[in-house]
């Protein structure tokens, strides 16, 4: 940090010229996808759906000693959603824009439209495969101490618009508040992380205009250990609370090891275990884990059956799974098998079905081009039982898979300092 003496009248003022940084960077990602069976079994007289999305950004970085700002401006459509000669479609929107504020070297706020990801994004992601992905408008209050533990604490509060007099939140952005503290300490190879969630979305009150305001709580921990070869981690989480007048008890497990066989071949096993409602059971009461604002494409198989805007309130899921990964230099290559249980009971009429859902089977091939070129590819396959057809319909019997081809450009496009002498 520099300082610059002026002069005013008698006086000679010292004030401080901080160290800035500016950085432009932008994203161009097309992705073609052929989808046979993604999300939901196909039937007979189903078509593949075949389309290229594309995701476009702008990015802005700025930082000096005491703020940062970030700024992202996105663009998000299908190729051929609008006609060649209109040029205003709604589909460009602003991804982030959040200042931050660092009060000293620990501590810092930081607000506005954001990202908010933690841990291996099971409660809190970005969402970063969606073309669109995921940012909240919110407060953080953000403890560092540069070492070893960190310590956020987040709120929201939505509306609709301005205005003069309360009216009901519909929601759009799947809550009307949340408020939440999320810890990570870091003890030599082993982490933990501890979350508290409270989450409010407002209803009307049946044949009334008169608001309410229902709470429930995720809270849990993720412990992780890593070593050269070796890695672990472990999750719990409760929820309870109420939703729509409608007590929550729900909870959700999982755990994780990885072992690296060579320098470029890694081998994981994995089990998760989200909670679910016996469709006999006539209690007023939900029992199935809400993964919330999470990364769920990452999780439970590629193909999206399972909690990516669906499978909510359900018979839950017990996912056990395994992921083979390969990479040398540029190239890299994936295939990970999942073997898909409900974790409720699911009824034909009155006879109890068989439990096990499906087998899914994932593979990815990336290569790196450029520093800045990545071209990504995949093909996935759902062998589905009757007990998934009878979930989800469609026909178990038809070739359910799919296939996407990515390209992603990420240029940084400016990058400049002020200098410090």
């Amino acid at each position: 940090m520099k300082k610059v003496l002026l002069m005013v009248g008698l006086f000679t003022l010292s004030l401080p010229i901080y160290s800035q940084k500016l950085d432009v960077s932008a994203e161009i990602r097309p992705r073609y996808e052929s989808r046979n069976g993604y999300k939901s079994l196909m039937n007979e007289a189903d078509d593949a759906a075949g389309f290229i999305s594309q995701r476009s950004r702008i990015n802005f970085d700025f930082s000096n000693d005491r703020l940062k700002l970030g700024f992202t401006l996105a663009d998000v459509r299908v190729w051929g959603d609008t006609p060649t000669t209109k040029d205003n479609t709604g589909t460009t929107s602003v991804h982030e824009a959040w200042a931050e504020a660092i009060l000293n070297s620990k501590i810092s706020f930081k607000m506005g439209r954001q990202e908010i990801v933690y841990d291996d994004s099971r409660i809190f992601g970005n969402v970063g495969w969606a073309q669109s992905a995921r940012s909240h408008d919110a407060f953080i209050f953000k403890y560092n101490d540069n070492k070893n533990h960190s310590l956020d604490i987040g709120l929201a509060l939505n509306s609709n618009k301005e205005a003069n007099t309360d009216i009901l939140y519909d929601n759009i952005a799947g809550y009307k508040s949340f408020q939440y503290a999320w810890y990570h300490g870091q003890f030599n190879d082993f982490g933990v992380s501890v979350l508290a969630l409270n989450t409010g979305v407002e209803y009307s009150y049946a044949n009334s205009d008169e608001q309410k305001l229902d709470y429930y709580q995720t809270i849990g921990t993720r412990l992780t250990y890593k070593d050269s070869k070796f890695s672990y981690n472990a999750s719990a989480y409760l929820q309870t609370g109420t939703i729509d007048d409608t007590d929550i008890n729900a909870s959700y497990i999982s755990a994780n090891i990885a072992y690296k066989l060579t320098s470029n071949i890694s081998l994981a096993v994995g089990i998760e275990v989200l909670s679910g409602k016996d469709q006999d059971d006539t209690s007023i009461e939900f029992n199935s884990f809400n993964p919330l604002f999470g990364t769920n494409h990452k999780f439970n198989g590629w193909m999206d059956y399972f909690y990516v805007g669906n499978h909510a309130n359900s018979v839950g899921l017990k996912d056990f799974n395994a992921t083979l990964s390969y990479s040398k230099d540029k190239f890299s290559a994936k295939v990970v098998p999942h073997l898909f249980y409900s974790a409720a009971n699911v009824y034909n009429g009155t006879e109890l079905m068989d439990d096990k859902l499906g087998t899914e089977i994932d593979f990815t091939l990336a290569y790196k081009m450029a520093k800045d070129i990545k071209i990504q590819a995949g093909y996935s396959t759902m062998n589905a039982t009757e007990t998934m057809e009878s979930l989800k319909t469609g026909d178990k019997n038809e070739d359910n898979n799919w296939i996407w081809v990515m390209m992603t450009f990420k240029p940084k496009l400016l990058s400049y300092t002020t200098p410090t002498n």
